[in-house]
C-alpha cells in the first residue's frame, strides 16, 4: 500500500483549499498537499516543521527566539494512503493540485502513484509541483506532471553550494517546457547570483519569476518597487506572495 508523508497541522494533514499565491499561476484556486521531509535546510524557511528535527545540527533564524525549539519528527508527520489524500481533496471540488513541501520530489514514486490515482477519478486534474531543483524526475513522473515550479536556493539560504546547486538538474529544467524558475530576492547580491545562474545554465528570461523575500505585507512592499524595475530591465516576470497579503504568515491557508 502506497503512503505519503504529509505535514501534520494540529492533528490533521496539511491539505487545504486556497489560491496559488506565487509564480505563473498566481491567483488560481488550488488545493495544496504539503509533504514532509526536505533535503535542504534553509535558514529562513517558513516550513521548517517539515525538516528541523530534534538533535539535528541545522540552524534557523528562529534560534534567537527562546521559545523556539526543534520539532519531534514523529509529531509532525501523518502518513496517508492515496485514497485518504484523494478523499480530502475531493471535498473541495478543485482540480488544480499544488504538490509542495518540504521537498515533495523526495517522495517521487509516491507522488507519481498519487497523480495516477487521481487520474483514474477524472481526466482534468492539473498537477504543479514546488521543488528546490536538486532532484531529477524519472520518466513516469515527467509524463504525469503538468508544471514544475523550480525554486533554486541561493547563498542566503545557508545551504552549501554543493547541496543547493546541481548542474544536471538545472540543465534539465532549463530546457523543460513544463518548468519555470522562481527566485526569492532579498538584496542586490541575490540578483547578481540569479543572473549568474541564468547565464551559466542558459535559463531563458521568460521562464524566470522574481519574488520579494518577506513573511508580512510590509516586508514585501519594501522590495516591491525595486524588484519590479529589475524585472522590467531584464524581461523577467514579477511575482508577489499574494497569500501573505491576504492571510498573513499562517499555515493551512
Amino acid at each position: 500500500m502506497v503512503k505519503l508523508k504529509i505535514a501534520n497541522l494540529d492533528g490533521k494533514p496539511e491539505i487545504f483549499h486556497s489560491i496559488q499565491g506565487e509564480g505563473k499561476n498566481m491567483g488560481q484556486p488550488s488545493v495544496f498537499i504539503r509533504t514532509s521531509l526536505c533535503n535542504l535546510h534553509c535558514i529562513w524557511c517558513d516550513t521548517d516543521y517539515t525538516w528541523n528535527w530534534e538533535k539535528t545540527r541545522f540552524t534557523h533564524v528562529k534560534d534567537a527566539d527562546p521559545t523556539y525549539t526543534k520539532y519531534k519528527m514523529d509529531d509532525m508527520i501523518i502518513s496517508l494512503t492515496l485514497e485518504e489524500i484523494y478523499a480530502e481533496v475531493a471535498k473541495t471540488g478543485c482540480k488544480n493540485i499544488v504538490l509542495t513541501g518540504g521537498e515533495p520530489m523526495m517522495q517521487l514514486q509516491g507522488i507519481s502513484a498519487l497523480m495516477e490515482y487521481f487520474n483514474t477519478k477524472a481526466d482534468d486534474y492539473f498537477f504543479e509541483i514546488e521543488t528546490n531543483g536538486t532532484l531529477l524526475p524519472d520518466a513516469t513522473f515527467e509524463a504525469l506532471i503538468d508544471q514544475y515550479n523550480v525554486s533554486p536556493k541561493l547563498e542566503n539560504s545557508n545551504n552549501p553550494k554543493k547541496l543547493r546547486e546541481k548542474p544536471e538538474v538545472y540543465q534539465y529544467f532549463a530546457t523543460n517546457e513544463k518548468a519555470v524558475f522562481k527566485f526569492v530576492i532579498a538584496s542586490e547580491n541575490d540578483l547578481t547570483e540569479v543572473l549568474t545562474i541564468c547565464k551559466n545554465y542558459q535559463i531563458p528570461n521568460e521562464k524566470v519569476y522574481l519574488m520579494p523575500e518577506g513573511t508580512n505585507p510590509e516586508a514585501l512592499k519594501q522590495k516591491q518597487q525595486w524588484l519590479i524595475e529589475v524585472c522590467k530591465k531584464y524581461q523577467f516576470h514579477y511575482t508577489d506572495r499574494l497569500h501573505v497579503h491576504i492571510y498573513g504568515d499562517k499555515r493551512g491557508v
